[in-house]
């Protein structure tokens, strides 16, 4: 395919609803994809093979404010602030920071919420039965996960409320059906009001820590001096974003996988010993992030023999790679023993 294809084209609300026929065709004809928008231009890559190699591929660049300033067309002109951080960045940066927050997430730490998410997890569910009704994602998978994610940080509870909002629109940018003036206009608001949010906190927690992470990467940070005041609050919002926004989409798209699919839910109530494994192919068979945070090229590359010239946008689509009848058996089949 050499003319770019007009993303209106791909992004209908058919492909929202199953993107995997698009993903099928795209992987048969035109593995690389151009992709063109009003936002930006991109290439599209589908194949397995060519998503494993530009997951690692030096020439495609995590770091979006280098020449060209990507995250102005990607994330708005509010968002350098929010969006500075190790995920839009390579090494040795990425190193650095990646340690320092994996220092954070100390083992001793994690393991310690297991008690308190099983409550909020009873606490959700007897909702459900107080109200009559339960709608999963908004009453289930959402709040579940921003609810850990703000304790593990010590966003306090009064504030929570706020926070998952400010997310939500940042997180529902371009389907949420808002004219796209007003689009703009509101997520921009929200990424300035979740910036002065987290400086304030971050600010707060200098004063008096507590027993959280962000106390723990403001105590690693005063030690070695390695993470900046804008690196703790770029940081903050990545693990607060992060750290809810796939989780809640990868538990509506496993229960709706395993409710389209009977004989896999019972398997998986008659054997639950195989969760762990049923993660992964739940996670394969319809992942929360459909297509990887966007790379720069640093330079010329070719995949497929297509040529993406250097200062050019590649998206790496993991669902339609996670579907490819090259590497996985009969790849449209869910199979919790796989």
């Amino acid at each position: 395919m050499t003319e770019p294809l007009p993303a209106a084209q791909l992004y209908t609300e058919q492909f929202a609803v199953d993107p995997y026929p698009s993903f099928a065709r795209l992987r048969a004809d035109a593995p690389v994809c151009p992709v063109s928008s009003p936002r930006f231009d991109s290439y599209l890559l589908t194949r397995f093979d060519d998503a494993r190699t530009a997951l690692t591929d030096p020439r495609l660049s995590k770091d979006l404010y280098g020449p060209g300033q990507h995250y102005l067309q990607i994330f708005g002109p509010n968002s350098e602030a929010l969006n500075r951080n190790m995920l839009n960045s390579d090494p040795p940066e990425h190193t650095r920071l990646r340690r320092l927050v994996s220092q954070a997430f100390a083992p001793r730490r994690i393991e310690a919420l297991r008690p308190r998410v099983r409550q909020i997890v009873d606490d959700l569910i007897d909702g459900f039965v107080a109200r009559g009704r339960a709608e999963l994602m908004h009453d289930f998978a959402i709040p579940l996960p921003m609810v850990v994610i703000c304790e593990l940080l010590g966003v306090p509870r009064a504030d929570q409320d706020r926070v998952l909002d400010w997310t939500q629109v940042i997180r529902t940018s371009g389907s949420s059906r808002r004219p796209p003036a007003q689009e703009r206009a509101a997520v921009g608001e929200a990424q300035v009001r979740l910036h002065h949010y987290l400086a304030e906190l971050v600010a707060a927690k200098r004063v008096a820590p507590a027993d959280d992470m962000i106390s723990a990467l403001i105590e690693g940070c005063d030690q070695d001096g390695r993470l900046s005041e804008a690196e703790l609050v770029t940081t903050t919002f990545l693990l607060l974003f992060a750290g809810h926004q796939t989780t809640a989409d990868f538990l509506g798209n496993a229960t709706v996988a395993l409710l389209t699919h009977p004989d896999q839910l019972d398997l998986l109530r008659d054997t639950p010993e195989l969760l762990p494994s049923a993660i992964e192919e739940l996670l394969r068979f319809d992942g929360p992030l459909p297509v990887a945070s966007p790379r720069v090229a640093t330079e010329d590359v070719e995949y497929q023999g297509v040529r993406i010239p250097a200062g050019s946008i590649v998206g790496v689509a993991l669902n339609a790679a996670n579907h490819d009848p090259a590497h996985f058996v009969d790849p449209d089949r869910l199979d919790l023993r796989r």
